[in-house]
């Protein structure tokens, strides 16, 4: 099976001043798949991805999004695509339903709060404002913000970032069902299990470089073929599925 290319990066440079935080990095990401940026603080990971939304200027590079070229049409790229607003973007004084009506009416669609609510699971909390709600319930209603224009790709950086193990496992179910509709998801995260458990492929940033691109198991079993052992045996569960077995099982929402 050949996977279409949705976004092409080629040669892609961010300079700030003499300091070269993205050094002409490359790489393609297939429609319909978790693609993730890895990588440590300041490696250039969420640089690469403010680029790729157009929230940011490149330095040098072409960035192709479903065949638009970035530095020719920007305006079409925002249509298609679906960003996390930053919190500061909530006005406080609207509920959930009220939001998403408002950010409906700046996509220019008409969409149906409640349902889309709905596949977040915060139908209930539908009347609530935003400042209301949990740590796992925000970051919910801010991916639900992304698919209010029913983009093609959406873009999520370190989604879990801050949340408890239940609520962080939640969302990872929601990310998959999210791409299960046929929608592109571009991650970064620093968190490995994350990565391992979502991602169809990774690319690891670090220093602004590229230095490995492939599925997780990939990368994995090509470390194993070294000879690398863990120094600790591993068991077939860890503290974190302890943790979620003890305290609700796997679906409950976190309030």
């Amino acid at each position: 099976m050949t996977s279409k290319t949705i976004i092409s990066v080629s040669n892609l440079a961010k300079k700030y001043g003499d300091f070269e935080a993205v050094k002409g990095i490359s790489f393609e990401v297939f429609e319909g798949e978790i693609f993730g940026l890895l990588g440590p603080n300041g490696a250039g990971k969420s640089t690469t991805l403010e680029i790729m939304e157009t929230l940011r200027e490149k330095t040098g590079g072409t960035v192709l999004v479903d065949g638009i070229d970035l530095d020719k049409d920007p305006d079409s790229i925002k249509k298609i695509i679906g960003v996390q607003l930053q919190t500061s973007g909530y006005y406080p004084g609207l509920n959930l339903s009220e939001l998403i009506e408002l950010f409906s009416g700046l996509y220019n669609r008409s969409v149906n709060p409640l349902e889309l609510l709905d596949t977040v699971n915060l139908r209930d909390k539908a009347k609530a404002k935003y400042k209301e709600l949990s740590g796992g319930q925000k970051q919910r209603f801010s991916i639900a913000t992304t698919l209010i224009n029913q983009p093609k790709i959406i873009f999520l950086d370190e989604p879990t970032t801050g949340l408890d193990p239940q609520a962080r496992r939640n969302l990872w179910e929601l990310i998959k069902d999210i791409r299960s509709k046929g929608t592109t998801v571009i991650i970064t995260t620093h968190y490995m299990d994350e990565a391992e458990v979502l991602c169809d492929r990774v690319a690891i940033i670090d220093s602004g470089k590229i230095i490995a691109l492939d599925p997780p198991d990939r990368l994995i079993d090509r470390l194993v073929a070294t000879g690398f052992e863990r120094p600790k045996e591993v068991k077939k569960a860890n503290l974190e599925d302890v943790f979620i077995s003890l305290t609700g099982h796997d679906l409950r929402t976190e309030h």
